[in-house]
Formats: C-alpha cells, structure tokens, sequence
C-alpha cells in the first residue's frame, strides 16, 4: 500500500499552536515553588516601580548603592512573601490525599490571591502615600484609620488625583495572575500514585524540606537575629531605607509591636539625670497670667516661607506665606524641626511636649491611657479658660479625647461650627471661615485664656476657594496655592484680632504639625525632611530675633510656660528655647532608626548603636558619613541620645509622665 506523501504546501499550512508555559497536572511541590516565585518576583518588581515614580526622592543615591539596595530588598521581599503565604503553605504541604481535592484546591487558591493582591496593593498605595510619610507604612495605619474620621471621603479624591497609579496597578496584577494560573495541580479524579508508605515518607519529607526553608526565607538568613524593619538600616542611610524595605514586611513587622523596651544605659537615676531629665522645674517669681494663642499650620514646611529661603532661585524666591514673612519680622524666630511627619504625632508633641518616638503616634497607644498633660492642663490648674479649634469632622484622629484628657475644656470642631455651607467637602470648614470663627469664641472666653487652633485647608486634596484660584500664586507643588490660601487666612484672623481687647495680652506661637512633600533638594535630606518654622510673637514686646537655637516641636510647652514664670515642676520632652544654656536638640523616629539633630550634627542610631553622623554645616546634604572620622564627636552625641531615651521609653512604661 503506497503511503500519500504530504506535500509541503499542506506542510507549511499545518501551524503549531502556541502553549504558554505551564505546569499542567503539575507535581505539587513544583507548583508551590513556582507560585511563590512569582509572587516574589512581582513582589521585588514593584519595588522597581515605586522608585521610578518616586525617583525625584531617590535622585542623589549612588548608581552601586542603589543596586545594593535593591540587592538585599530581595531579603525582605522572600521574607514578606513567605509571611503572607505561610497558610497557603501549609495547605500545599499537608501530606493527605485530600489537598488534590477540588474544593480543597479552590480554597487555597482563593486565600493564595487574596494575600497577595492585597500584599501588592499596599505596595502601591504607598508609592503616593510614602510622598507624604517618607516612611513605608507600618502596622499603625490600621488604628489611624480608625480615628482618622474621614478616610471614606478621602480615598475617592486620591483615587482621581493618582488614577494613573490604579491603572498600572490594574495591569500588573492581572499579569501575575495570567503567570500565576497556568502553574496548577494536575486534575482530580487521576489515579494517584503513593497511597503507601513511600508517599507519606516523601511527602512528609517535602514538607520539613519546606517548612526548614520558609523558616529560613522568614527570618531572612541564619543569623542570630530575624531580619526586621531596622535591619534595613544597615545596608544604607535612614532616608533610603523605605527603598530597602516593602510595605507587606513593615506593616506585618511591626503587628503589635507599639510596645517599648525598657533600657539601663545608665546604671543609675543620679548618672542619667546628669547627662538629661525631662523633669522642668519652674523659677519661683510672679507668674504672669497672659493668655497663650497656640496654632498650628497645616503642612507649613520651611521651603514655603520666602523669607527663610533667599538662596533659591538665584534670590528670586518668594514663597507662599507673605503674611507670616511679615510676622516672623516682629517675633522671635527659630529654625525648628518637627518630632514627627504626621498631624497625630505632631499635635501631642506641640501640647504635651512628648514625641512619638515608635511606629505609632503616641496617643494611639495604650501608654496614652496613663497620666500626662499639657499646656492646656497645666494653665487651666492656673485659672486659665482652655480650648482646641479644629475644623475637621469632630473625632478626626481623636483630637476631642486627647485634648479633653490632657485639660483643655472646650473642643471646637465642625459640629459646634453648625454651618455646613462652609464645609470643605473633604476634611472639614475652610480655614478661612474657621479662624474667624475661632476668633469670635475666643472673644466670649474668659481670660486669662490658653487656646490652640490646627488649620486644615493645606492638607491634601489642597482645597482653594474658587474666589481665590485666579488670585493666588501656584507653585512647584500641588499644595503651595492652599499653603497662600491657608496664610491668607491667618492674615485675616490676626487683622480680626488686633482690635479685641485680649489681644496685646496674648503670647502667639506659630508652627507647624508636620512638613509637606518637599520640592527643593535640601527639603529631602534627613534633616530638612523636618524642617519647620516656629515663632513667638507678642504684640508690642521685645521678644524678636532670629535664633540660632536648634528647635523642634516639643520646646513649645516650656518655652512659654518659661515665659509666663510658671513656677510648678513638670514632665516635657523639650527645653527651653529662652535658656540659651540649656541642651537644644531635636529628635525624631523613622524606619527603625531615631535621629537627633544636635550641635549642628545629625546622629542616627538604630536602638543599639549609631549608623550615620553628618556635619549639617559643612555637609548640609548629608553626603559624608562621619561615623568613623569623628569618634569622639559620635560618643557624645551617642550618649546624650541614649540617655533621652532612657527617660524616655522607661517613663512611659512606668508611667511616670507627672511630676512628683
């Protein structure tokens, strides 16, 4: 029989199709690698994407730094993958005949996506919010949520600012699961081989295979130590730390880890007070019963205020804060940094002169149930009339418990203000007709008053009257015209003021909750990241200047209880700014890793042992570590840190946060 021979027309027409790669009827053990590796690498890659949107923080590292750092991101990575997945692990591994059930599949399946959709997710929203932070998120995210009032109204507004980032969100989430779904487990309903005593002892010998491996991968090594959120701190400086790092890893690091460790530098009380105490003891005189004005602006970073900012642009800079350069010309003026980058670790460190120095802001955690005050507290046992004005939705970040807790007696927010035409839509009443609002109830308290208003407008979505949107300047970033805006409101508030009977009594403090994102290069660095104003004004006084002083947030309360001649004994984290021989210095926590800014020297220090020094005089750019050169310069900074710490940390577990 003669065979027909295939001509090679029909040849060329038979086309092979095209498979995707697969594991179909794949071994088990084969399909848990290769998701996990997927995962992983997705995981690794959108690292890659939150520097490049990101990459005008990133701009000055070094090209072989930023593959190291990419290098042992990959540590961090395999750990968070292996944390989030350790259910669907165990799953696979289980060495029964029922995990090659269908259902049994689904299941796992459908927490495999779950976890790590969401651990991707996180990934990506913190490619905007880091903008905001600097930080990766951590575990407290959650319980601000819980107190932040407003989240429902604010998520829609970031999604149509930042919809570009949902829509490469969108389209690397549904590549990993096109890769991810063609590695399966064969078919049920195949015969099985193994249902003996050789596929227990291999499965169950996988299994160990695995779990000792995850273990590893988890801990990140065999090192003495799991690798943790400060870890990252070893490979480069604080400020790239969040580049070493992913948001899975910190915020799963950091789970129930507001707890603080007692620490004994110091062998003794006697030695520890000698080098700091935060215990201020008031001079005995005749205390002087002015009223106290404290505001606190809205995301007011230094780099806004032209009159602090002559070297930019060649001298041609003129900023947002026309009113408060005027004002800072008839006060006494510092250079100041904040303690932290949020509005609900700023607003304790301004009242109570305690900073939040762990991943969560202070008053979120249960050490603000102990006892503690603040200005408003400590005036008001004085005979002061005290209260807070905020226009925000009453219960955003639980400002109303914390200032009703530590003393103030009245809480002004956008319940009491009963005028919903001026609501912003977004956070709350427009600053503008707040503070003259503010200014009306602060007409009909009694005095001597201590009062503290937080403005809002300057805040992300950066609300701006349409009024005033062809009037005021915009600038390099999104929030400049609301800063002009904000300004602008306080300009009005104080011509409001100025013809009230109170108001050449009051003593003005001017600063701000946290910065903004930054636009200049110095405004990225460690230090200028921090970087706020703080002024003290009072009408026909002679208390002006510009001070040299380091400054930060927590010198308000002793500053102008040190003004008024308090004379009682209290607990604050600050000093003094009218001392000019007492320590001045300033400290803040981020990624693990505390900095202090100390005669004009920026120390970072992990918890165990400094990391990085910078000159900020010589090297305002925090390029050169000084760490090794400068040795005895370290020590005394080193020490000094370590001692604030210990006052720290163990006051607040011990509860001893009043004065005896």
């Amino acid at each position: 029989m003669t065979r027909r021979k295939t001509s090679g027309s029909q040849k060329k027409g038979k086309k092979k199709s095209f498979k995707w790669p697969g594991v179909y009827g794949g071994n088990i053990h084969l399909v848990l690698f290769l998701r996990l590796l997927t995962v992983t690498i997705f995981l690794f890659l959108s690292r890659a994407v939150f520097y490049v949107f990101n990459i005008k923080y990133f701009a000055n590292v070094p090209s072989m730094e930023e593959l190291m750092i990419f290098y042992h991101g990959l540590r961090f990575d395999i750990s968070a993958i292996l944390m989030v997945n350790l259910p669907f692990i165990a799953m696979y591994l289980l060495p029964f005949k029922f995990r090659e059930k269908k259902g049994y599949l689904l299941t796992a399946d459908i927490y495999f996506y779950i976890v790590n959709l969401t651990a991707l997710m996180a990934n990506f929203i913190d490619i905007i919010y880091f903008r905001f932070t600097l930080k990766r998120m951590t575990a407290d995210i959650f319980t601000y949520l819980q107190v932040g009032g407003d989240f429902n109204k604010l998520l829609p507004q970031f999604l149509k600012d930042f919809w570009y980032i949902l829509i490469v969100f969108t389209a690397y989430i549904l590549l990993m699961v096109i890769i991810v779904s063609r590695f399966r487990v064969g078919s049920t309903g195949q015969k099985l081989k193994g249902g003996n005593f050789s596929y227990y002892l291999v499965n169950v010998f996988m299994a160990l295979v695995f779990a000792g491996l995850s273990v590893i991968g988890i801990r990140g090594g065999m090192q003495l130590r799991p690798v943790n959120v400060v870890t990252a701190a070893m490979y480069t400086t604080a400020r790239n730390v969040p580049l070493v790092l992913n948001t899975p890893f910190s915020i799963l690091r950091t789970w129930n880890n507001e707890k603080l460790s007692t620490v004994r530098w110091y062998k003794t009380e006697a030695d520890l007070e000698k080098v700091y105490t935060p215990v201020h003891q008031g001079k005995q005189g005749n205390f002087n019963k002015m009223n106290v004005m404290i505001i606190i602006m809205e995301s007011f970073s230094r780099e806004h205020i032209g009159l602090l900012n002559h070297e930019l642009e060649n001298g041609r800079y003129q900023g947002f804060t026309p009113f408060i350069d005027s004002l800072i010309r008839h006060s006494l003026y510092f250079d100041a940094y904040a303690n932290g980058k949020t509005s609900i670790q700023g607003i304790p460190a301004v009242l109570s002169s305690i900073p939040s120095l762990m991943y969560e802001s202070f008053i979120q955690t249960s050490y603000a149930s102990g006892k503690y005050t603040s200005i408003g507290g400590l005036l008001k046992a004085k005979g002061y009339s005290t209260a807070f004005f905020h226009g925000g939705s009453n219960g955003t970040m639980g400002f109303d418990s914390y200032t009703h807790y530590v003393g103030f007696d009245k809480y002004f927010g956008r319940n009491e203000y009963h005028n919903e035409a001026d609501y912003d839509g977004k956070w709350g009443i427009r600053d503008e007709q707040f503070f003259q609002y503010a200014a009306r109830e602060i007409n009909a308290m009694g005095q001597p008053f201590c009062a503290a208003f937080f403005s809002l407008s300057s805040h992300h979505p950066y609300y701006v009257p349409p009024k005033y949107t062809n009037i005021l300047r915009t600038g390099n970033l999104p929030i400049q015209q609301s800063i002009m805006y904000a300004d602008l409101s306080l300009s009005e508030f104080f011509h409001t003021i100025q013809h009230m009977s109170w108001y050449k009594n009051t003593l003005f403090v001017i600063t701000a909750d946290h910065t903004s994102e930054a636009y200049y290069p110095y405004y990225e660095t460690n230090a200028g990241q921090y970087a706020i104003p703080l002024l003290f004004y009072r009408p026909g006084d002679e208390l002006k200047g510009m001070s040299k002083i380091t400054a930060q947030q927590t010198d308000v309360m002793p500053t102008v209880l040190s003004y008024l001649g308090y004379e009682g004994k209290y607990i604050a984290y600050g000093n003094n700014l009218l001392d000019s021989l007492g320590p001045h210095y300033s400290i803040h926590y981020s990624s693990s890793v505390y900095g202090m800014i100390k005669d004009n020297y920026l120390i970072e220090f992990d918890g165990l042992k400094s990391t990085h020094l910078f000159n900020l005089i010589r090297d305002p750019m925090q390029k050169t570590n000084l760490l090794n050169s400068e040795k005895n310069e370290k020590d005394r900074l080193e020490w000094f840190m370590k001692a604030f710490l210990q006052q720290y940390n163990n006051r607040l577990i011990e509860n001893r946060l009043i004065a005896e």
